[in-house]
């Protein structure tokens, strides 16, 4: 496995019990014979499997199998055109699925992003098919009591604003008018430019020709820039359906009943970065309410992308936690 090329990973499509095609990475260490766990990842926004390719290797060597889909919407995944298929309570039951098809019971489940949003909805809505959860960079958040719109909420958390222009679905046309354009403004450190606020990326992404972005904070190579512009060429519709389906969401969580906290007995790991916009302390502090079974770390310095600002440390602090929580491959033989 090499991080620098995508085709040197497994990868793999299935048609699950969903009717939903989807594509991932399955990679299971090289120690086949011992009993190991999976650990799957999911990625968030705009991104792909290929966010998590600096762990992958290093949690194998570990003994752990990691199984990386692209969530529905996403690079060889099915691109469904109605915004409800995008519901995390359909993700979910898709991602449970895939569990059945490949003969796994329970698995470490690690979200990044709205993949974070979405390992936390599945403990919800799926509690008995997680053995651990790992979520980076968006904290828990419990079902609302109230549907909350896009323009709310940016009210409370002014750099949430960019979630009200990724919610007009009139936002995907003027993204995918330049998707290089709008993958180096976002895969960088931090916010020079300043897009997070309500009307800063509609503005930047009406008027692409005046823009003049930094190179300062850039995150992805060349390459690496390339491959994710080849993997949308689908368009862009499908992976910003997630910030229009809130009011679906909703009424869904509303009508399942799902409970205000985790799992008491469920471990949780929460990594982010200390300059990460989109985790605003307070939302942080809170999670301890709602999550009995919580560890948080924080990355200093470390913006949104923390999987791969800091790749390395992530991988180790996650193999170091699944450890002292019993999640070790030698731990759960014994099982």
């Amino acid at each position: 496995m090499n991080p620098a090329n995508p085709g040197s990973f497994n990868h793999r499509t299935a048609k699950l019990s969903t009717g939903r095609t989807y594509h991932f990475i399955d990679q299971s260490p090289a120690d086949v014979s011992r009993n190991a766990p999976t650990i799957l990842c999911l990625h968030g926004f705009p991104d792909l499997w290929y966010g998590w390719r600096f762990q992958i290797a290093p949690w194998n060597r570990a003994g752990y199998r990691v199984v990386v889909p692209d969530l529905l919407g996403y690079g060889g995944t099915d691109m469904p055109g109605e915004v409800e298929a995008y519901s995390s309570k359909n993700i979910c039951r898709d991602l449970a699925a895939l569990l059945d098809f490949l003969g796994i019971s329970k698995a470490i489940v690690a979200g990044h992003d709205w993949g974070a949003f979405t390992a936390a909805r599945f403990a919800l809505w799926h509690p008995d098919r997680l053995s651990a959860l790992v979520i980076v960079s968006v904290p828990f958040t419990p079902p609302a009591p109230h549907y909350r719109a896009p323009e709310e909420a940016a009210k409370i958390y002014p750099d949430f604003g960019y979630q009200v222009y990724f919610a007009d679905p009139r936002s995907s046309s003027e993204i995918e008018s330049d998707l290089s354009f709008f993958f180096r403004l976002l895969f960088r450190n931090g916010n020079p430019v300043g897009w997070s606020k309500l009307g800063e990326l509609k503005g930047l992404m009406s008027n692409i020709q005046k823009v003049d972005l930094p190179t300062q904070g850039l995150i992805l190579t060349e390459e690496e820039h390339k491959y994710y512009i080849s993997q949308f060429q689908r368009g862009i519709n499908g992976p910003l359906s997630y910030y229009r389906t809130g009011r679906h969401r909703f009424e869904e969580e509303k009508a399942g009943r799902l409970p205000s906290s985790l799992p008491k007995e469920l471990p949780v790991l929460f990594i982010y970065g200390t300059v990460d916009q989109t985790c605003p302390p307070p939302a942080v502090k809170s999670m301890h309410k709602f999550i009995p079974n919580l560890d948080d770390v924080a990355l200093p310095n470390v913006g949104h992308w923390a999987l791969l600002e800091e790749p390395k440390k992530v991988a180790e602090i996650v193999e170091q936690w699944l450890k002292k929580n019993g999640q070790a491959p030698e731990a759960r033989s014994r099982l």
